[in-house]
């Protein structure tokens, strides 16, 4: 297998809403392919093969062939293979993979990644739909009706409530948590919102409780946004002059469970656990050797199960190592309520993940490359986490239906 290495990546400022630009995916896919090429010092000419992650195109923009829009980057790309990826929220990985796939099994030498997602083109309820499709749409929407991915997550923390402990104060720290992150990044799409432990704890007219126990805080956002990357094979990064600026895949793991939330082992989830096993054995490192992590928090609670399926903390005992500030940036810990420092500190989401640096669905998985990217160049400014050796990404699509690990680290 041949190494494969970041050499360069771009994001979006996902504050922005596309419509009001008068722009759309095709403007935004040809900003982050620009933008990552730029950063990695190369020409368009290197790049030899290009991935589009996105989830529903289709459905949000009557857009699909997307792989064809990276071509809008610059006329060097005419002729290169495309291809765009699939996998719900977890599209955006999945693109990542794909490219991995290529340069390590010698294919390819270097390849473009965008993921994108266009959202605000229609109302909260339409979009709402529109993301159901991400699950067993036959079976589970006339079940939970609407707002289908709330209630089924809902149903996750109701059943993780059933077995151990969990309270609503830790489901709203972990929005206060990741807002709190949120506010050090300039492209993060609630940078400049004031979350309390107050407002995301207590249901109101603007927090109602419409998935018990899920509040509107515990959700991530509706977000337009695109991320990039161009990763490439050892040989080709011998040949660029930011070498030195590079980051390597260390291990991966992707995996799939079935689509219904009730064929799934609740809250468990093996499939997470078995890709990040999997990620863990070809780095060979445990998670306790990593620096930060990106998770999915498409709702508080999916951030608290991957703590535990993903090995960092046991069973039941998520909200206990949120509440000691072990995932949490240092200089927020006491804005959390932390009132001693925690016994190991392993950041979690330091942009501030899905919840409040926003979700352009089949961009996130890039962007959380992005921002792993960022950490261990050093670029992270005021959310840098201190001498950062390798960081996990983990995202997924569906109920924890497609699971991608990915560990990065310092060339």
């Amino acid at each position: 297998m041949e190494k494969v290495y970041v050499i360069g990546a771009f994001r979006t400022d996902f504050k922005r809403n596309l419509l009001k630009e008068s722009k759309s995916l095709r403007d935004v896919i040809a900003e982050a392919a620009r933008g990552a090429v730029a950063d990695a010092g190369i020409d368009f000419g290197d790049v030899q093969s290009g991935v589009v992650g996105n989830f529903a195109a289709g459905l949000y923009t009557r857009q699909l062939h997307l792989g064809s829009l990276l071509l809008e980057a610059d006329p060097k790309l005419v002729g290169i293979p495309t291809l765009h990826t699939e996998a719900a929220c977890a599209s955006g990985s999945v693109a990542v993979t794909t490219a991995i796939h290529q340069i390590a099994g010698g294919i390819y030498d270097c390849v473009l990644v965008v993921g994108a997602e266009q959202q605000k083109t229609m109302s909260s309820a339409q979009g709402a739909d529109v993301l159901a499709a991400a699950g067993d749409w036959n079976v589970e929407k006339p079940q939970y009706g609407e707002h289908m991915f709330p209630k089924l997550f809902a149903r996750i923390a109701s059943i993780y409530r059933e077995r151990y402990e969990l309270s609503d104060k830790q489901l709203a720290t972990v929005a206060l948590k990741n807002y709190a992150h949120a506010k050090l990044n300039p492209q993060a799409q609630m940078r400049d919102a004031n979350m309390t432990l107050e407002y995301a704890l207590n249901a109101s007219d603007k927090n109602p409780c419409f998935a018990p126990p899920l509040k509107i805080t515990d959700c991530s956002q509706v977000t337009d946004g695109a991320a990039g990357i161009v990763l490439c094979s050892a040989k080709f990064l011998q040949k660029i002059a930011k070498k030195n600026r590079a980051i390597a895949l260390l291990g991966y793991g992707q995996t799939t469970d079935y689509l219904q939330l009730e064929k799934k082992k609740v809250p468990e989830f093996p499939a997470v656990r078995l890709a990040a096993d999997k990620a863990f054995k070809m780095a060979s490192i445990s998670i306790k050797d990593l620096s930060s992590i990106e998770v999915h928090d498409c709702f508080s609670i999916t951030e608290l199960v991957a703590y535990e399926a993903l090995g960092l903390a046991d069973n039941g005992q998520a909200g206990r190592l949120l509440e000691s500030g072990a995932t949490a940036l240092p200089k927020v810990r006491e804005s959390l309520g932390v009132a001693k420092p925690p016994t190991f500190s392993i950041p979690v989401n330091t942009g501030g993940g899905l919840m409040a640096d926003g979700h352009p669905v089949g961009a996130t998985g890039v962007r959380q490359v992005v921002e792993a990217f960022t950490q261990l160049t050093n670029q992270a400014g005021e959310r840098q986490v201190e001498n950062p050796k390798s960081v996990l990404t983990f995202n997924m699509g569906g109920s924890l239906t497609t699971c991608v690990a990915m560990i990065w680290g310092k060339q």
